[in-house]
Order: structure tokens, then C-alpha cells, then sequence
């Protein structure tokens, strides 16, 4: 579809034919190519092949676009058949072949139906028996020495604003907004900033608190409680795992029910860019 928007295959629009009672099927012939019949049918399954960023263009667009795009597959097709095909080719058709099936096979256990009950199972498998987690709203200001860090501690002490102290000296790029987090909860800082933090009270400045980035003084502001999400909020998210898992399980239970054999042979693995081996 690289050439879908080519100024000369949007020139040409074709209507397809009709039955006498204007009836429609996959079967029905949009052109021929050398009495090769190309149809609504063949249509259909390029539009389902295509790229997200092609599928929302007009439809008369991708009529236009793809028919005129498989007639000239089509004789270019045919240009290449009219000679002995080499086996380069040969293993690419193989391969294609191969991937296209394997592909709309592994789609259609995917996008097998999913009801309610599988959502809701897959739903309390996970967030079931989760417990609230608690996040945390802190700034802090970031220095160089602990000295420095002690200095911020005794001013604050004597009743400095915690915003201004870190707006006018953190080197963090917090700083300039008072040294505000915002909401974190646990594993999104490093460890012993999250250690001092959780061992504070609301309203309480730490001692000095040392990181791979120098030193800090943290406020906490205050804590809450963030519930588990909803089946609604997270249905898509379980949507696709419940999809990627019976992919997952089909090709595990197909791949242990077929012969597989691999041959014990010594192979270089840069065999695989030496094009002379399959040349003809």
C-alpha cells in the first residue's frame, strides 16, 4: 500500500458490477487482468491487511487506491511468472505464505469471543484481594553537601517557608515550583528517599537524607489512599491479556503436539546473510 496515494491510481474509479436484483458478494468481478479476475472479495481482505493510518482514510479513496494497486500486483505479478521463478523467490512465497497463515490463525483465537464472566474472573484474579495503596504528596530540597542540607532544616526551624528555601536554593529541577513531587507511591522513587518519606508525619521535615543526587530535606504533605480501579477502568488492559494469554496457550499446545526436529549441526550464524547460497 506504499503506493495507495499514487496521483495516478486515485484517477481511476471503477463501479462493481451487480447482479440483476443489484446484489453484491465477495465473487463479484471488479477487473480482469489478462483473465485474471480481481474482486470485491480481494478488496475486503487487503483492507483488513492494512495499517492502522490507512484504515480511517475515505472509503472510495481505499476502493480506488487498493484496486488499482492489485491490478498492477497483478501484472507485475504475472511479469515475474512468465519466467522460471528463482529459488529466492520461491523461499519468500514460502515464507509469506507461512506468515500470513499463522497470522490469521493466531487472530481468530484471539478475537475469539470474550464474555462478561471472563473479564470478571480475570478482573478479581488480580485486584480481587488488593489492598488500597497508599501514595504520598512531598517536595523537598535538593543540595549539594549535608551541611547545606542541615542549614535548610534550621531555618525552616525558625520559620522559613519551605517553598521559597527551595525555589531559591535546590538544584533539583523541581526547585523553581517549591520543590513539589506531586503523588508517588511506593518503587517510584529511589530507595532511601522513599524510606525517609514513609517515616515521616504529614506537616514533618526530615533529617538530611542522602541519594545518589546529593542531599535532601523533604517535606511531607499529606497521604491518601488510592482503591484499586474498577472492572470498567481496566476492562481494555485485561481485554488484551486475556487475548495474549490464549494466543500464548494455543501456540504452546499446538507447538507440543507437532514433530519438531532440530538437526545437531554446527552452524555459523552469519550463514544467514550469505545471499550466494540461495542465488540461482
Amino acid at each position: 500500500m506504499k503506493r495507495i496515494l499514487m496521483s495516478g491510481a486515485m484517477a481511476l474509479v471503477l463501479s462493481a458490477p451487480t447482479y440483476a436484483d443489484g446484489h453484491l458478494d465477495g465473487e463479484t468481478v471488479l477487473a480482469t487482468v489478462n483473465g485474471e479476475a480481481i474482486t470485491i472479495g480481494h478488496l475486503i481482505a487487503m483492507r483488513q491487511m492494512l495499517p492502522a493510518e490507512y484504515q480511517t482514510l475515505p472509503d472510495q479513496v481505499l476502493f480506488d487506491g487498493m484496486l488499482e494497486q492489485l491490478i498492477q500486483q497483478q501484472v507485475l505479478a504475472e511479469a515475474a511468472e512468465a519466467g522460471e521463478l528463482s529459488r529466492e523467490i520461491e523461499l519468500g512465497l514460502e515464507n509469506e505464505r507461512r506468515a500470513f497463515l499463522a497470522a490469521m490463525f493466531m487472530d481468530d483465537v484471539a478475537m475469539a469471543e470474550l464474555s462478561e464472566d471472563d473479564l470478571q474472573a480475570e478482573y478479581d484474579a488480580i485486584y480481587g484481594e488488593a489492598e488500597p495503596v497508599v501514595e504520598y504528596n512531598a517536595a523537598h530540597i535538593l543540595l549539594e553537601t549535608e551541611e547545606e542540607a542541615q542549614s535548610m532544616i534550621d531555618q525552616l526551624a525558625e520559620g522559613a517557608d519551605f517553598a521559597e528555601l527551595a525555589a531559591e536554593n535546590s538544584t533539583g529541577p523541581s526547585g523553581p515550583n517549591g520543590g513539589a513531587l506531586g503523588w508517588f507511591g511506593a518503587g517510584m522513587m529511589v530507595p532511601e528517599f522513599e524510606e525517609a518519606v514513609f517515616g515521616l508525619e504529614v506537616g514533618e521535615v526530615s533529617a538530611p537524607v542522602q541519594t545518589q543526587f546529593g542531599w535532601h530535606v523533604v517535606l511531607l504533605n499529606e497521604t491518601r489512599e488510592q482503591a484499586p480501579p474498577t472492572l470498567e477502568d481496566v476492562a481494555a488492559e485485561l481485554e488484551d491479556s486475556l487475548r495474549r494469554a490464549r494466543v500464548d496457550a494455543r501456540l504452546e499446545e499446538l507447538t507440543q503436539a507437532a514433530e519438531i526436529e532440530r538437526p545437531e549441526v554446527e552452524i555459523d550464524p552469519a550463514v544467514i546473510r550469505d545471499q550466494g547460497l540461495i542465488a540461482e
